[in-house]
């Protein structure tokens, strides 16, 4: 048997980077029983067929990490992608993969894109998000900005972009290697979202060292890993940050008298629309819980 890393995967078929080339796959009935799918990111061992040079993975090795949504696994950074305008961003979205980004503990970077249709509306976002400690970089592929930022913050990562369909994640792809082709959707006027034009998860190396997963658009996400209310705190950092000093531990910072968390959205320390996405996710985790 040898080894390789799972590229990409697309209809029970994968495809395995290995010292021999690109390997196509299946996976052995094994894997379903112990309801275990194999992931892009993966690495694994595979046996290859001398007939027609096809393979069987016949083994999976640890996971450093896993997402959900995209369906990956071994990523040590997350690029999230959300456009300026057309569409228009969706906090409470981004809000959300923030949350699932936090939860496996990867490195995040936002990416404002489509910067040039409103840099004073780019300018607002960016400062948001840096006030509460992610990085964020703003890019245009029209004007080729932030290109050169975004390229050296993935040196040396495996990082998964995602965002919803239309933000202009391949053309970024396209921007940083036009050897990668990626397929660029139009914009539905009707709807101002997206069309996907990604279908599959695919894996991409930019250099050494350094891979990329574009995914498929997504309009909602679930929170899938939260299982009590109490627990979306953590996830909304500077909530977290500001709510130790709230009289009471177990405060959950929505209809408590004297909440500290209340004042600082009052005062503006914390953004108010940051706030009620918080509020948002934890009405969202309390209903699940009803049912």
């Amino acid at each position: 048997m040898i080894e390789g890393k799972i590229i990409k995967g697309i209809g029970g078929f994968y495809y395995v980077k290995t010292h021999q080339g690109i390997i196509e796959c299946r996976a052995r009935g094994i894997f379903r029983e112990k309801d275990l799918t194999p992931l892009v990111g993966d690495n694994v061992k595979l046996r290859i067929s001398e007939e027609d040079n096809t393979g069987y993975i016949e083994e999976i090795l640890t996971r450093k990490n896993e997402l959900i949504r995209p369906p990956v696994a071994n990523i040590s950074q997350a690029v999230i992608v959300m456009s300026i305008k057309k569409p228009n961003i969706n906090t409470l979205l981004l809000d959300k993969y923030l949350m699932m980004v936090e939860h496996n503990d990867l490195n995040i970077v936002i990416c404002f894109n489509k910067s040039d249709l409103d840099k004073s509306l780019g300018e607002d976002f960016k400062a948001i998000y840096e006030q509460i400690g992610y990085r964020v970089i703003l890019t245009s592929n029209k004007l080729n900005m932030g290109i050169n930022e975004l390229k050296d913050g993935l040196k040396g990562h495996t990082t998964v972009f995602s965002g919803p369909s239309g933000v202009g994640k391949s053309s970024l792809l396209n921007n940083l290697n036009p050897e990668l082709n990626r397929k660029t959707g139009d914009i539905s006027s009707k709807s101002l979202r997206g069309k996907h034009t990604t279908r599959s998860v695919e894996f991409f190396e930019l250099d050494d060292n350094t891979f990329v997963l574009d995914t498929p658009g997504f309009s909602s996400l679930e929170l899938n890993f939260i299982e009590e209310a109490i627990e979306v705190r953590k996830y909304f950092i500077e909530i977290y940050k500001y709510g130790a000093g709230c009289r009471f531990q177990s405060c959950l910072h929505d209809k408590e008298p004297n909440c500290i968390v209340k004042n600082y959205v009052a005062n503006g320390q914390i953004n108010k629309e940051r706030y009620e996405n918080y509020i948002l996710v934890l009405n969202e985790i309390r209903n699940k819980r009803r049912y």
